[in-house]
């Protein structure tokens, strides 16, 4: 009898019923899906990860002073540790290095050229023979494969046979050179340590050639006298799940230790493995800590939604109840009836979400801020998803059942007297539980303000997440929405008064209607108050987090393509090498940027020189770092500057004649049209005339070409700054000629340091001191220096003392590390000082370009390796940190609880809707037998939903607003889970929470205006 009662009462009120399905449903459908996203997005993060993570990261590095008996030993020892740190065997390459061998026919040579001899286990994986074979093993002669530079550099060919004598003991070994092979990738991280394996030659105190590659047996037979060996594991770590990634990172880091007590004393580790797998197990807890809050939000959402719907029905069944009650049922007898109809409601509920949890992560992942990352996620319907939407199923039914159960002690009389006009206040808000409820979030958003992430350290050293942190957004919104109930009754007193002096009677009625049943209004409208403000937060963290990824992205390249690498090479000379970069196709706009680390003022800084007049091109700094906008900085930034003797046409040689009135080397100072400074040594100079032929053309490179016009800059005497005072070096310019054609010196000035300058006196380097030069300082750096922006000072900057003039204070200098302090100067003022100084000039380290479309300009980079350059790619870069798993993973998180929060909103404000008009038939009754029309009934409905409306959207965009200005910026984290440098801006999309608000309302007023329109049609029918 009791399951047939159970179905007939729940088939009695099918509405509220399938109000509390569907609430129970989106619950479970949304919880089970962010379960299934957060364990999802987290090994999705851990394989990007590892796949974009670098050779040397991830692989780990033993060596060891090997011979041919201690080789065989040592070897089975590092794999089998290797093999147990990893859990199996990874992928071991050898690599060992003879000693030095004398090239044949040199034997008798001071400083002979020297041969070496090697093996490398993968070398067959990443090269290929171009010319014979590779080596065998056995033989009289050493059979021997060679590089194709070191081949051209000594002349060997295959089919060769030649003696070589080791330079220690002189033990002849015979060779025989089978085979020349070609690199893959030359230039590939992994022969970052193997220099003359992938150059052919190293050049130094002696020139050294090879390694001539031989087999393994055949060097540990004839050439392992005590070398040294190197094994390289390189594991497998495409399936390493977050679980693992601690217990690994112990594992290996412990390789070492191990290896020495087995007995391999001399075997020295190094990995960056350890480091690199701890970093990202942090990450991880972290991304999954902050899916945590959109979680506790929807869980709040979800549970206020039902418990309003329980009450609903609860009130709806009461005077049933009462009636059973009075009837002989007892107290269990009611609450099995209510027990058995929520579990009728929520069992169904557990059996499908883990179904529809799949598809719903799937129409998530074709949303464009999703999607781009590359991620795909195909999560199964599991023993977890099953287990997670049991016991919110559960939990749910529990509260759907609660209201029924303890409004079942009342008797028919009391639920009688209980009905009437209700209260103005409700119990929360009259025990003043919302103000501890307000306290306890903010105690919350304290802690993670002060902590900067929901992960705080545990009592046993490590990381966990702190509940209080995490439950705080969540606490914040409950108490906001809470304290804006308190509104209720003000503003509907308010209204009544208002719609009172209107003379229509809709308007008056229904606020009459809000003003006498405050709290009837209530419960809707704080749900649709949370819902609206968790909207409202999901957007704007999204439109933060994808707002700071390109910030981070300006600021870690700054320039669309910034380009590093040695000022000069054999390809591209110092003053070839911005030419060439100038044509790359796309650039518009180019500086030669110095940028290294140096001290200031007895602090560790990084000292940035730019041309002042691109930093509008190629510098991007967000304004709200700096007080002064950039057109401010780059004009501040400029100072004294010394001037040029432009030469004519595009000269190869140039002929100086100087007077010295003391012997001693001397340099002249160069730049190009790009304003590259280079100083290029006159060698030494005799007392009296000195005439001095110099070629240009190396100062291009091979590769490379000089951008005219060329300038002289001016000419310094001595090799230290400030060795020779002006007088004691007596220079005097007589005289330049560039192929030929004489130049005019006429504004050649000696300085007080033994510079020739160009330009009037007082300029730098002429007879005057400099000015004090003009900087851009970080504002701690300011701090520390106790300078304020127009204020001058004597600072020690890279070892020399020099006045200096702050022209402007920034929080944060583009390309510098976190919390790292920097100095921005002007290239050409900088270098203008250094000349007055008598100190070198700075070489462009970088080059910072702007450019449209960077990818033509990084495919001819690609393509020239031996330019030795390393490129940052400002849009890569953000393109890098926006499809980053672990960094984004909040975004899929906010996505589904902002889709859940808008169908709570709709569901619950159906509902309540509904079930209200329901009640007030027979007052509409009354009103229509009054001659009201249906649209002044709309009309009435209108303004009590209205109130509802209204109050609620604007109360819940406040209380996001508030919210999330305190919590945002401290849950956006990079991908390492640190910091975010430029720190986060909290914003909000205005016009897509605009848009949002206006969807919302206009679903909302047609429920209204087809729910009148129902009534109205349905009381007619029921007149007739």
């Amino acid at each position: 009898m009791r399951g047939p009662l159970v179905v007939k009462r729940a088939l009695g009120e099918p509405l509220l019923l399938l109000a509390a399905f569907c609430s129970i449903l989106l619950t479970t459908t949304a919880l089970v899906a962010l379960t299934m996203y957060a364990s999802a997005i987290a090994g999705a993060g851990v394989r990007r990860a590892m796949e974009t993570a670098s050779y040397g990261q991830t692989t780990t590095t033993i060596s060891a002073q090997v011979d041919a008996e201690t080789f065989p030993r040592y070897d089975r020892m590092v794999r089998g540790e290797l093999a147990a740190a990893y859990g199996a065997p990874p992928a071991v390459t050898t690599s060992l290095r003879s000693d030095s061998y004398v090239m044949p026919g040199q034997d008798g040579e001071e400083l002979p050229e020297l041969l070496r001899f090697g093996s490398h286990d993968g070398l067959g994986r990443h090269a290929r023979p171009v010319e014979g074979r590779w080596p065998g093993n056995g033989g009289e002669a050493v059979e021997a494969a060679i590089s194709e530079q070191a081949a051209e550099a000594t002349g060997f060919e295959p089919g060769e046979e030649f003696v070589t004598k080791a330079r220690l003991d002189g033990n002849p070994v015979r060779v025989r050179v089978v085979g020349v092979f070609r690199l893959d990738d030359p230039v590939a991280e992994r022969w970052a340590g193997e220099e003359l394996l992938s150059r052919g030659v190293e050049r130094g105190e002696y020139t050294t050639y090879g390694p001539l590659m031989v087999a393994k047996e055949t060097f540990v037979a004839r050439f392992a006298t005590g070398v040294r060996a190197l094994w390289v594991a390189e594991p497998e770590l495409g399936a390493l799940t977050p679980e693992r990634l601690r217990p690994l990172a112990e594992a290996v880091s412990r390789v070492g230790e191990r290896l020495r007590a087995a007995g391999c004393a001399n075997c020295l580790t190094a990995a960056d493995l350890p480091e690199l797998l701890t970093q990202l197990a942090t990450a991880s807890l972290v991304a999954r800590s902050t899916m945590l809050i959109p979680v506790l939000q929807l869980l709040l959402l979800a549970g206020y939604a039902l418990m309003l719907t329980a009450r609903l029905l609860a009130d709806h069944r009461r005077m049933e109840v009462a009636l059973l009650r009075s009837r002989g049922a007892g107290s269990a007898r009611l609450a099995a009836l209510a027990g058995g109809e929520a579990l009728l409601v929520a069992v169904p509920c557990a059996i499908v979400a883990p179904f529809l949890g799949p598809p719903l992560l799937a129409l998530i992942g074709m949303l464009p801020w999703i999607g781009d990352s590359g991620v795909r996620l195909a999560p199964q319907a599991d023993a977890a998803a099953f287990l997670v939407s049991s016991g919110v199923a559960l939990a749910a039914a529990v509260l759907l059942a609660l209201p029924a159960v303890a409004g079942a002690r009342r008797t028919y009389v009391e639920e009688q007297s209980a009905r009437g006009r209700g209260r103005r206040r409700g119990l929360i808000q009259g025990a003043g539980a919302d103000l501890a409820l307000l306290a306890v979030a903010a105690l919350a958003i304290w802690q993670l303000q002060r902590y900067g992430a929901p992960v705080t350290a545990t009592a046993s050293g490590g990381l966990g997440i702190d509940p209080l942190i995490i439950s705080g957004p969540a606490l914040a919104l409950l108490a906001g929405g809470l304290l804006g109930l308190r509104l209720v009754p003000r503003v509907s007193r308010q209204a009544e008064r208002l719609t009172s002096r209107l003379p229509g009677l809709a308007p008056a009625l229904g606020a009459w209607q809000v003003s006498r049943r405050p709290l009837t209004y209530a419960g809707p409208a704080l749900l649709l108050t949370l819902a609206i403000a968790i909207g409202v937060v999901s957007m704007a963290t999204t439109s933060t987090w994808q707002a700071s990824q390109r910030d981070q992205a300006d600021h870690q390249a700054s320039a669309d393509l910034r380009l590093s690498g040695p000022p000069e090479g054999p390809e591209l000379g110092v003053l070839g090498r911005g030419t060439a970069f100038t044509a790359l196709p796309g650039v518009t706009a180019a500086s030669p940027a110095f940028r290294a680390p140096t001290g200031v003022g007895g602090e560790s800084a990084l000292l940035l020189a730019l041309d002042a007049g691109r930093l509008g091109e190629v510098f991007r700094l967000r304004p709200d770092l700096s007080a002064r906008t950039l057109p401010q900085l780059s004009a501040a930034l400029r100072g004294d500057r010394t001037g040029a003797v432009d030469l004519p046409g595009r000269p190869r040689t140039l002929t100086v004649r100087v007077e010295s009135r003391a012997a001693g080397p001397a340099r002249l100072v160069l730049s190009d049209g790009l304003g590259v400074w280079h100083d290029l040594p006159l060698g030494d100079l005799r007392e009296g005339g000195n005439r001095i032929e110099l070629d240009l053309a190396p100062m291009t490179g091979r590769a490379g070409a000089i951008t005219c016009p060329l300038s002289v800059r001016g000419l310094v005497a001595g090799e230290q700054a400030g060795e020779l005072t002006g007088e004691q070096a007596g220079l005097r310019l007589t005289g330049l000629s560039a192929d030929g054609r004489d130049v005019s010196v006429a504004r050649a000035v000696a300085g007080p340091r033994g510079v020739i300058a160009f330009g009037p006196p007082g300029a730098p380097g002429a007879s005057g001191e400099p000015g004090p030069l003009p900087v851009v300082l970080t504002s701690g750096l300011a701090a520390t220096l106790k300078l304020d922006t127009g204020e001058s000072g004597t600072v020690r900057i890279s070892g020399r003392v020099m006045r200096v003039r702050v022209a402007g204070i920034v929080t944060s200098m583009p390309t510098s590390d976190p919390g790292q302090e920097a100095v921005l100067a002007d290239w050409e003022t900088l270098q203008a000082y250094e000349l007055a100084a008598a100190r070198p000039s700075r070489p462009a380290t970088e080059w910072w370009l702007a450019a449209g479309d960077t990818a033509p300009a990084r495919e001819i980079l690609r393509r020239n390796p031996q330019w030795d350059v390393s490129a940052v790619d400002r849009r890569e870069l953000g393109a890098k940190l926006r499809d980053d798993p672990l960094a984004g993973a909040l975004q899929g998180a906010l996505t589904l609880a902002f889709a859940a929060a808008l169908g709570f909103a709709v569901l619950g404000f159906l509902v309540n809707a509904v079930v209200a008009a329901r009640q007030r038939r027979a007052e509409f009754a009354v009103l229509r037998a009054l001659g009201t029309g249906p649209r002044q009934v709309f009309g009435m409905l209108a303004t009590e939903q209205a109130f509802v409306i209204g109050l609620s959207l604007v109360a819940g965009t406040g209380l996001a607003v508030v919210v999330g200005n305190l919590v945002v910026p401290r849950v956006v984290l990079t991908g390492q889970a640190s910091a975010v440098t430029p720190g986060v801006l909290f914003h909000i999309p205005w016009a897509a929470v605009a848009g949002m608000l206006a969807l919302v309302t206009a679903v909302l007023v047609a429920i209204v205006a087809v729910l009148a329109r129902r009534m109205w049609r349905g009381q007619a029918l029921e007149e007739r």
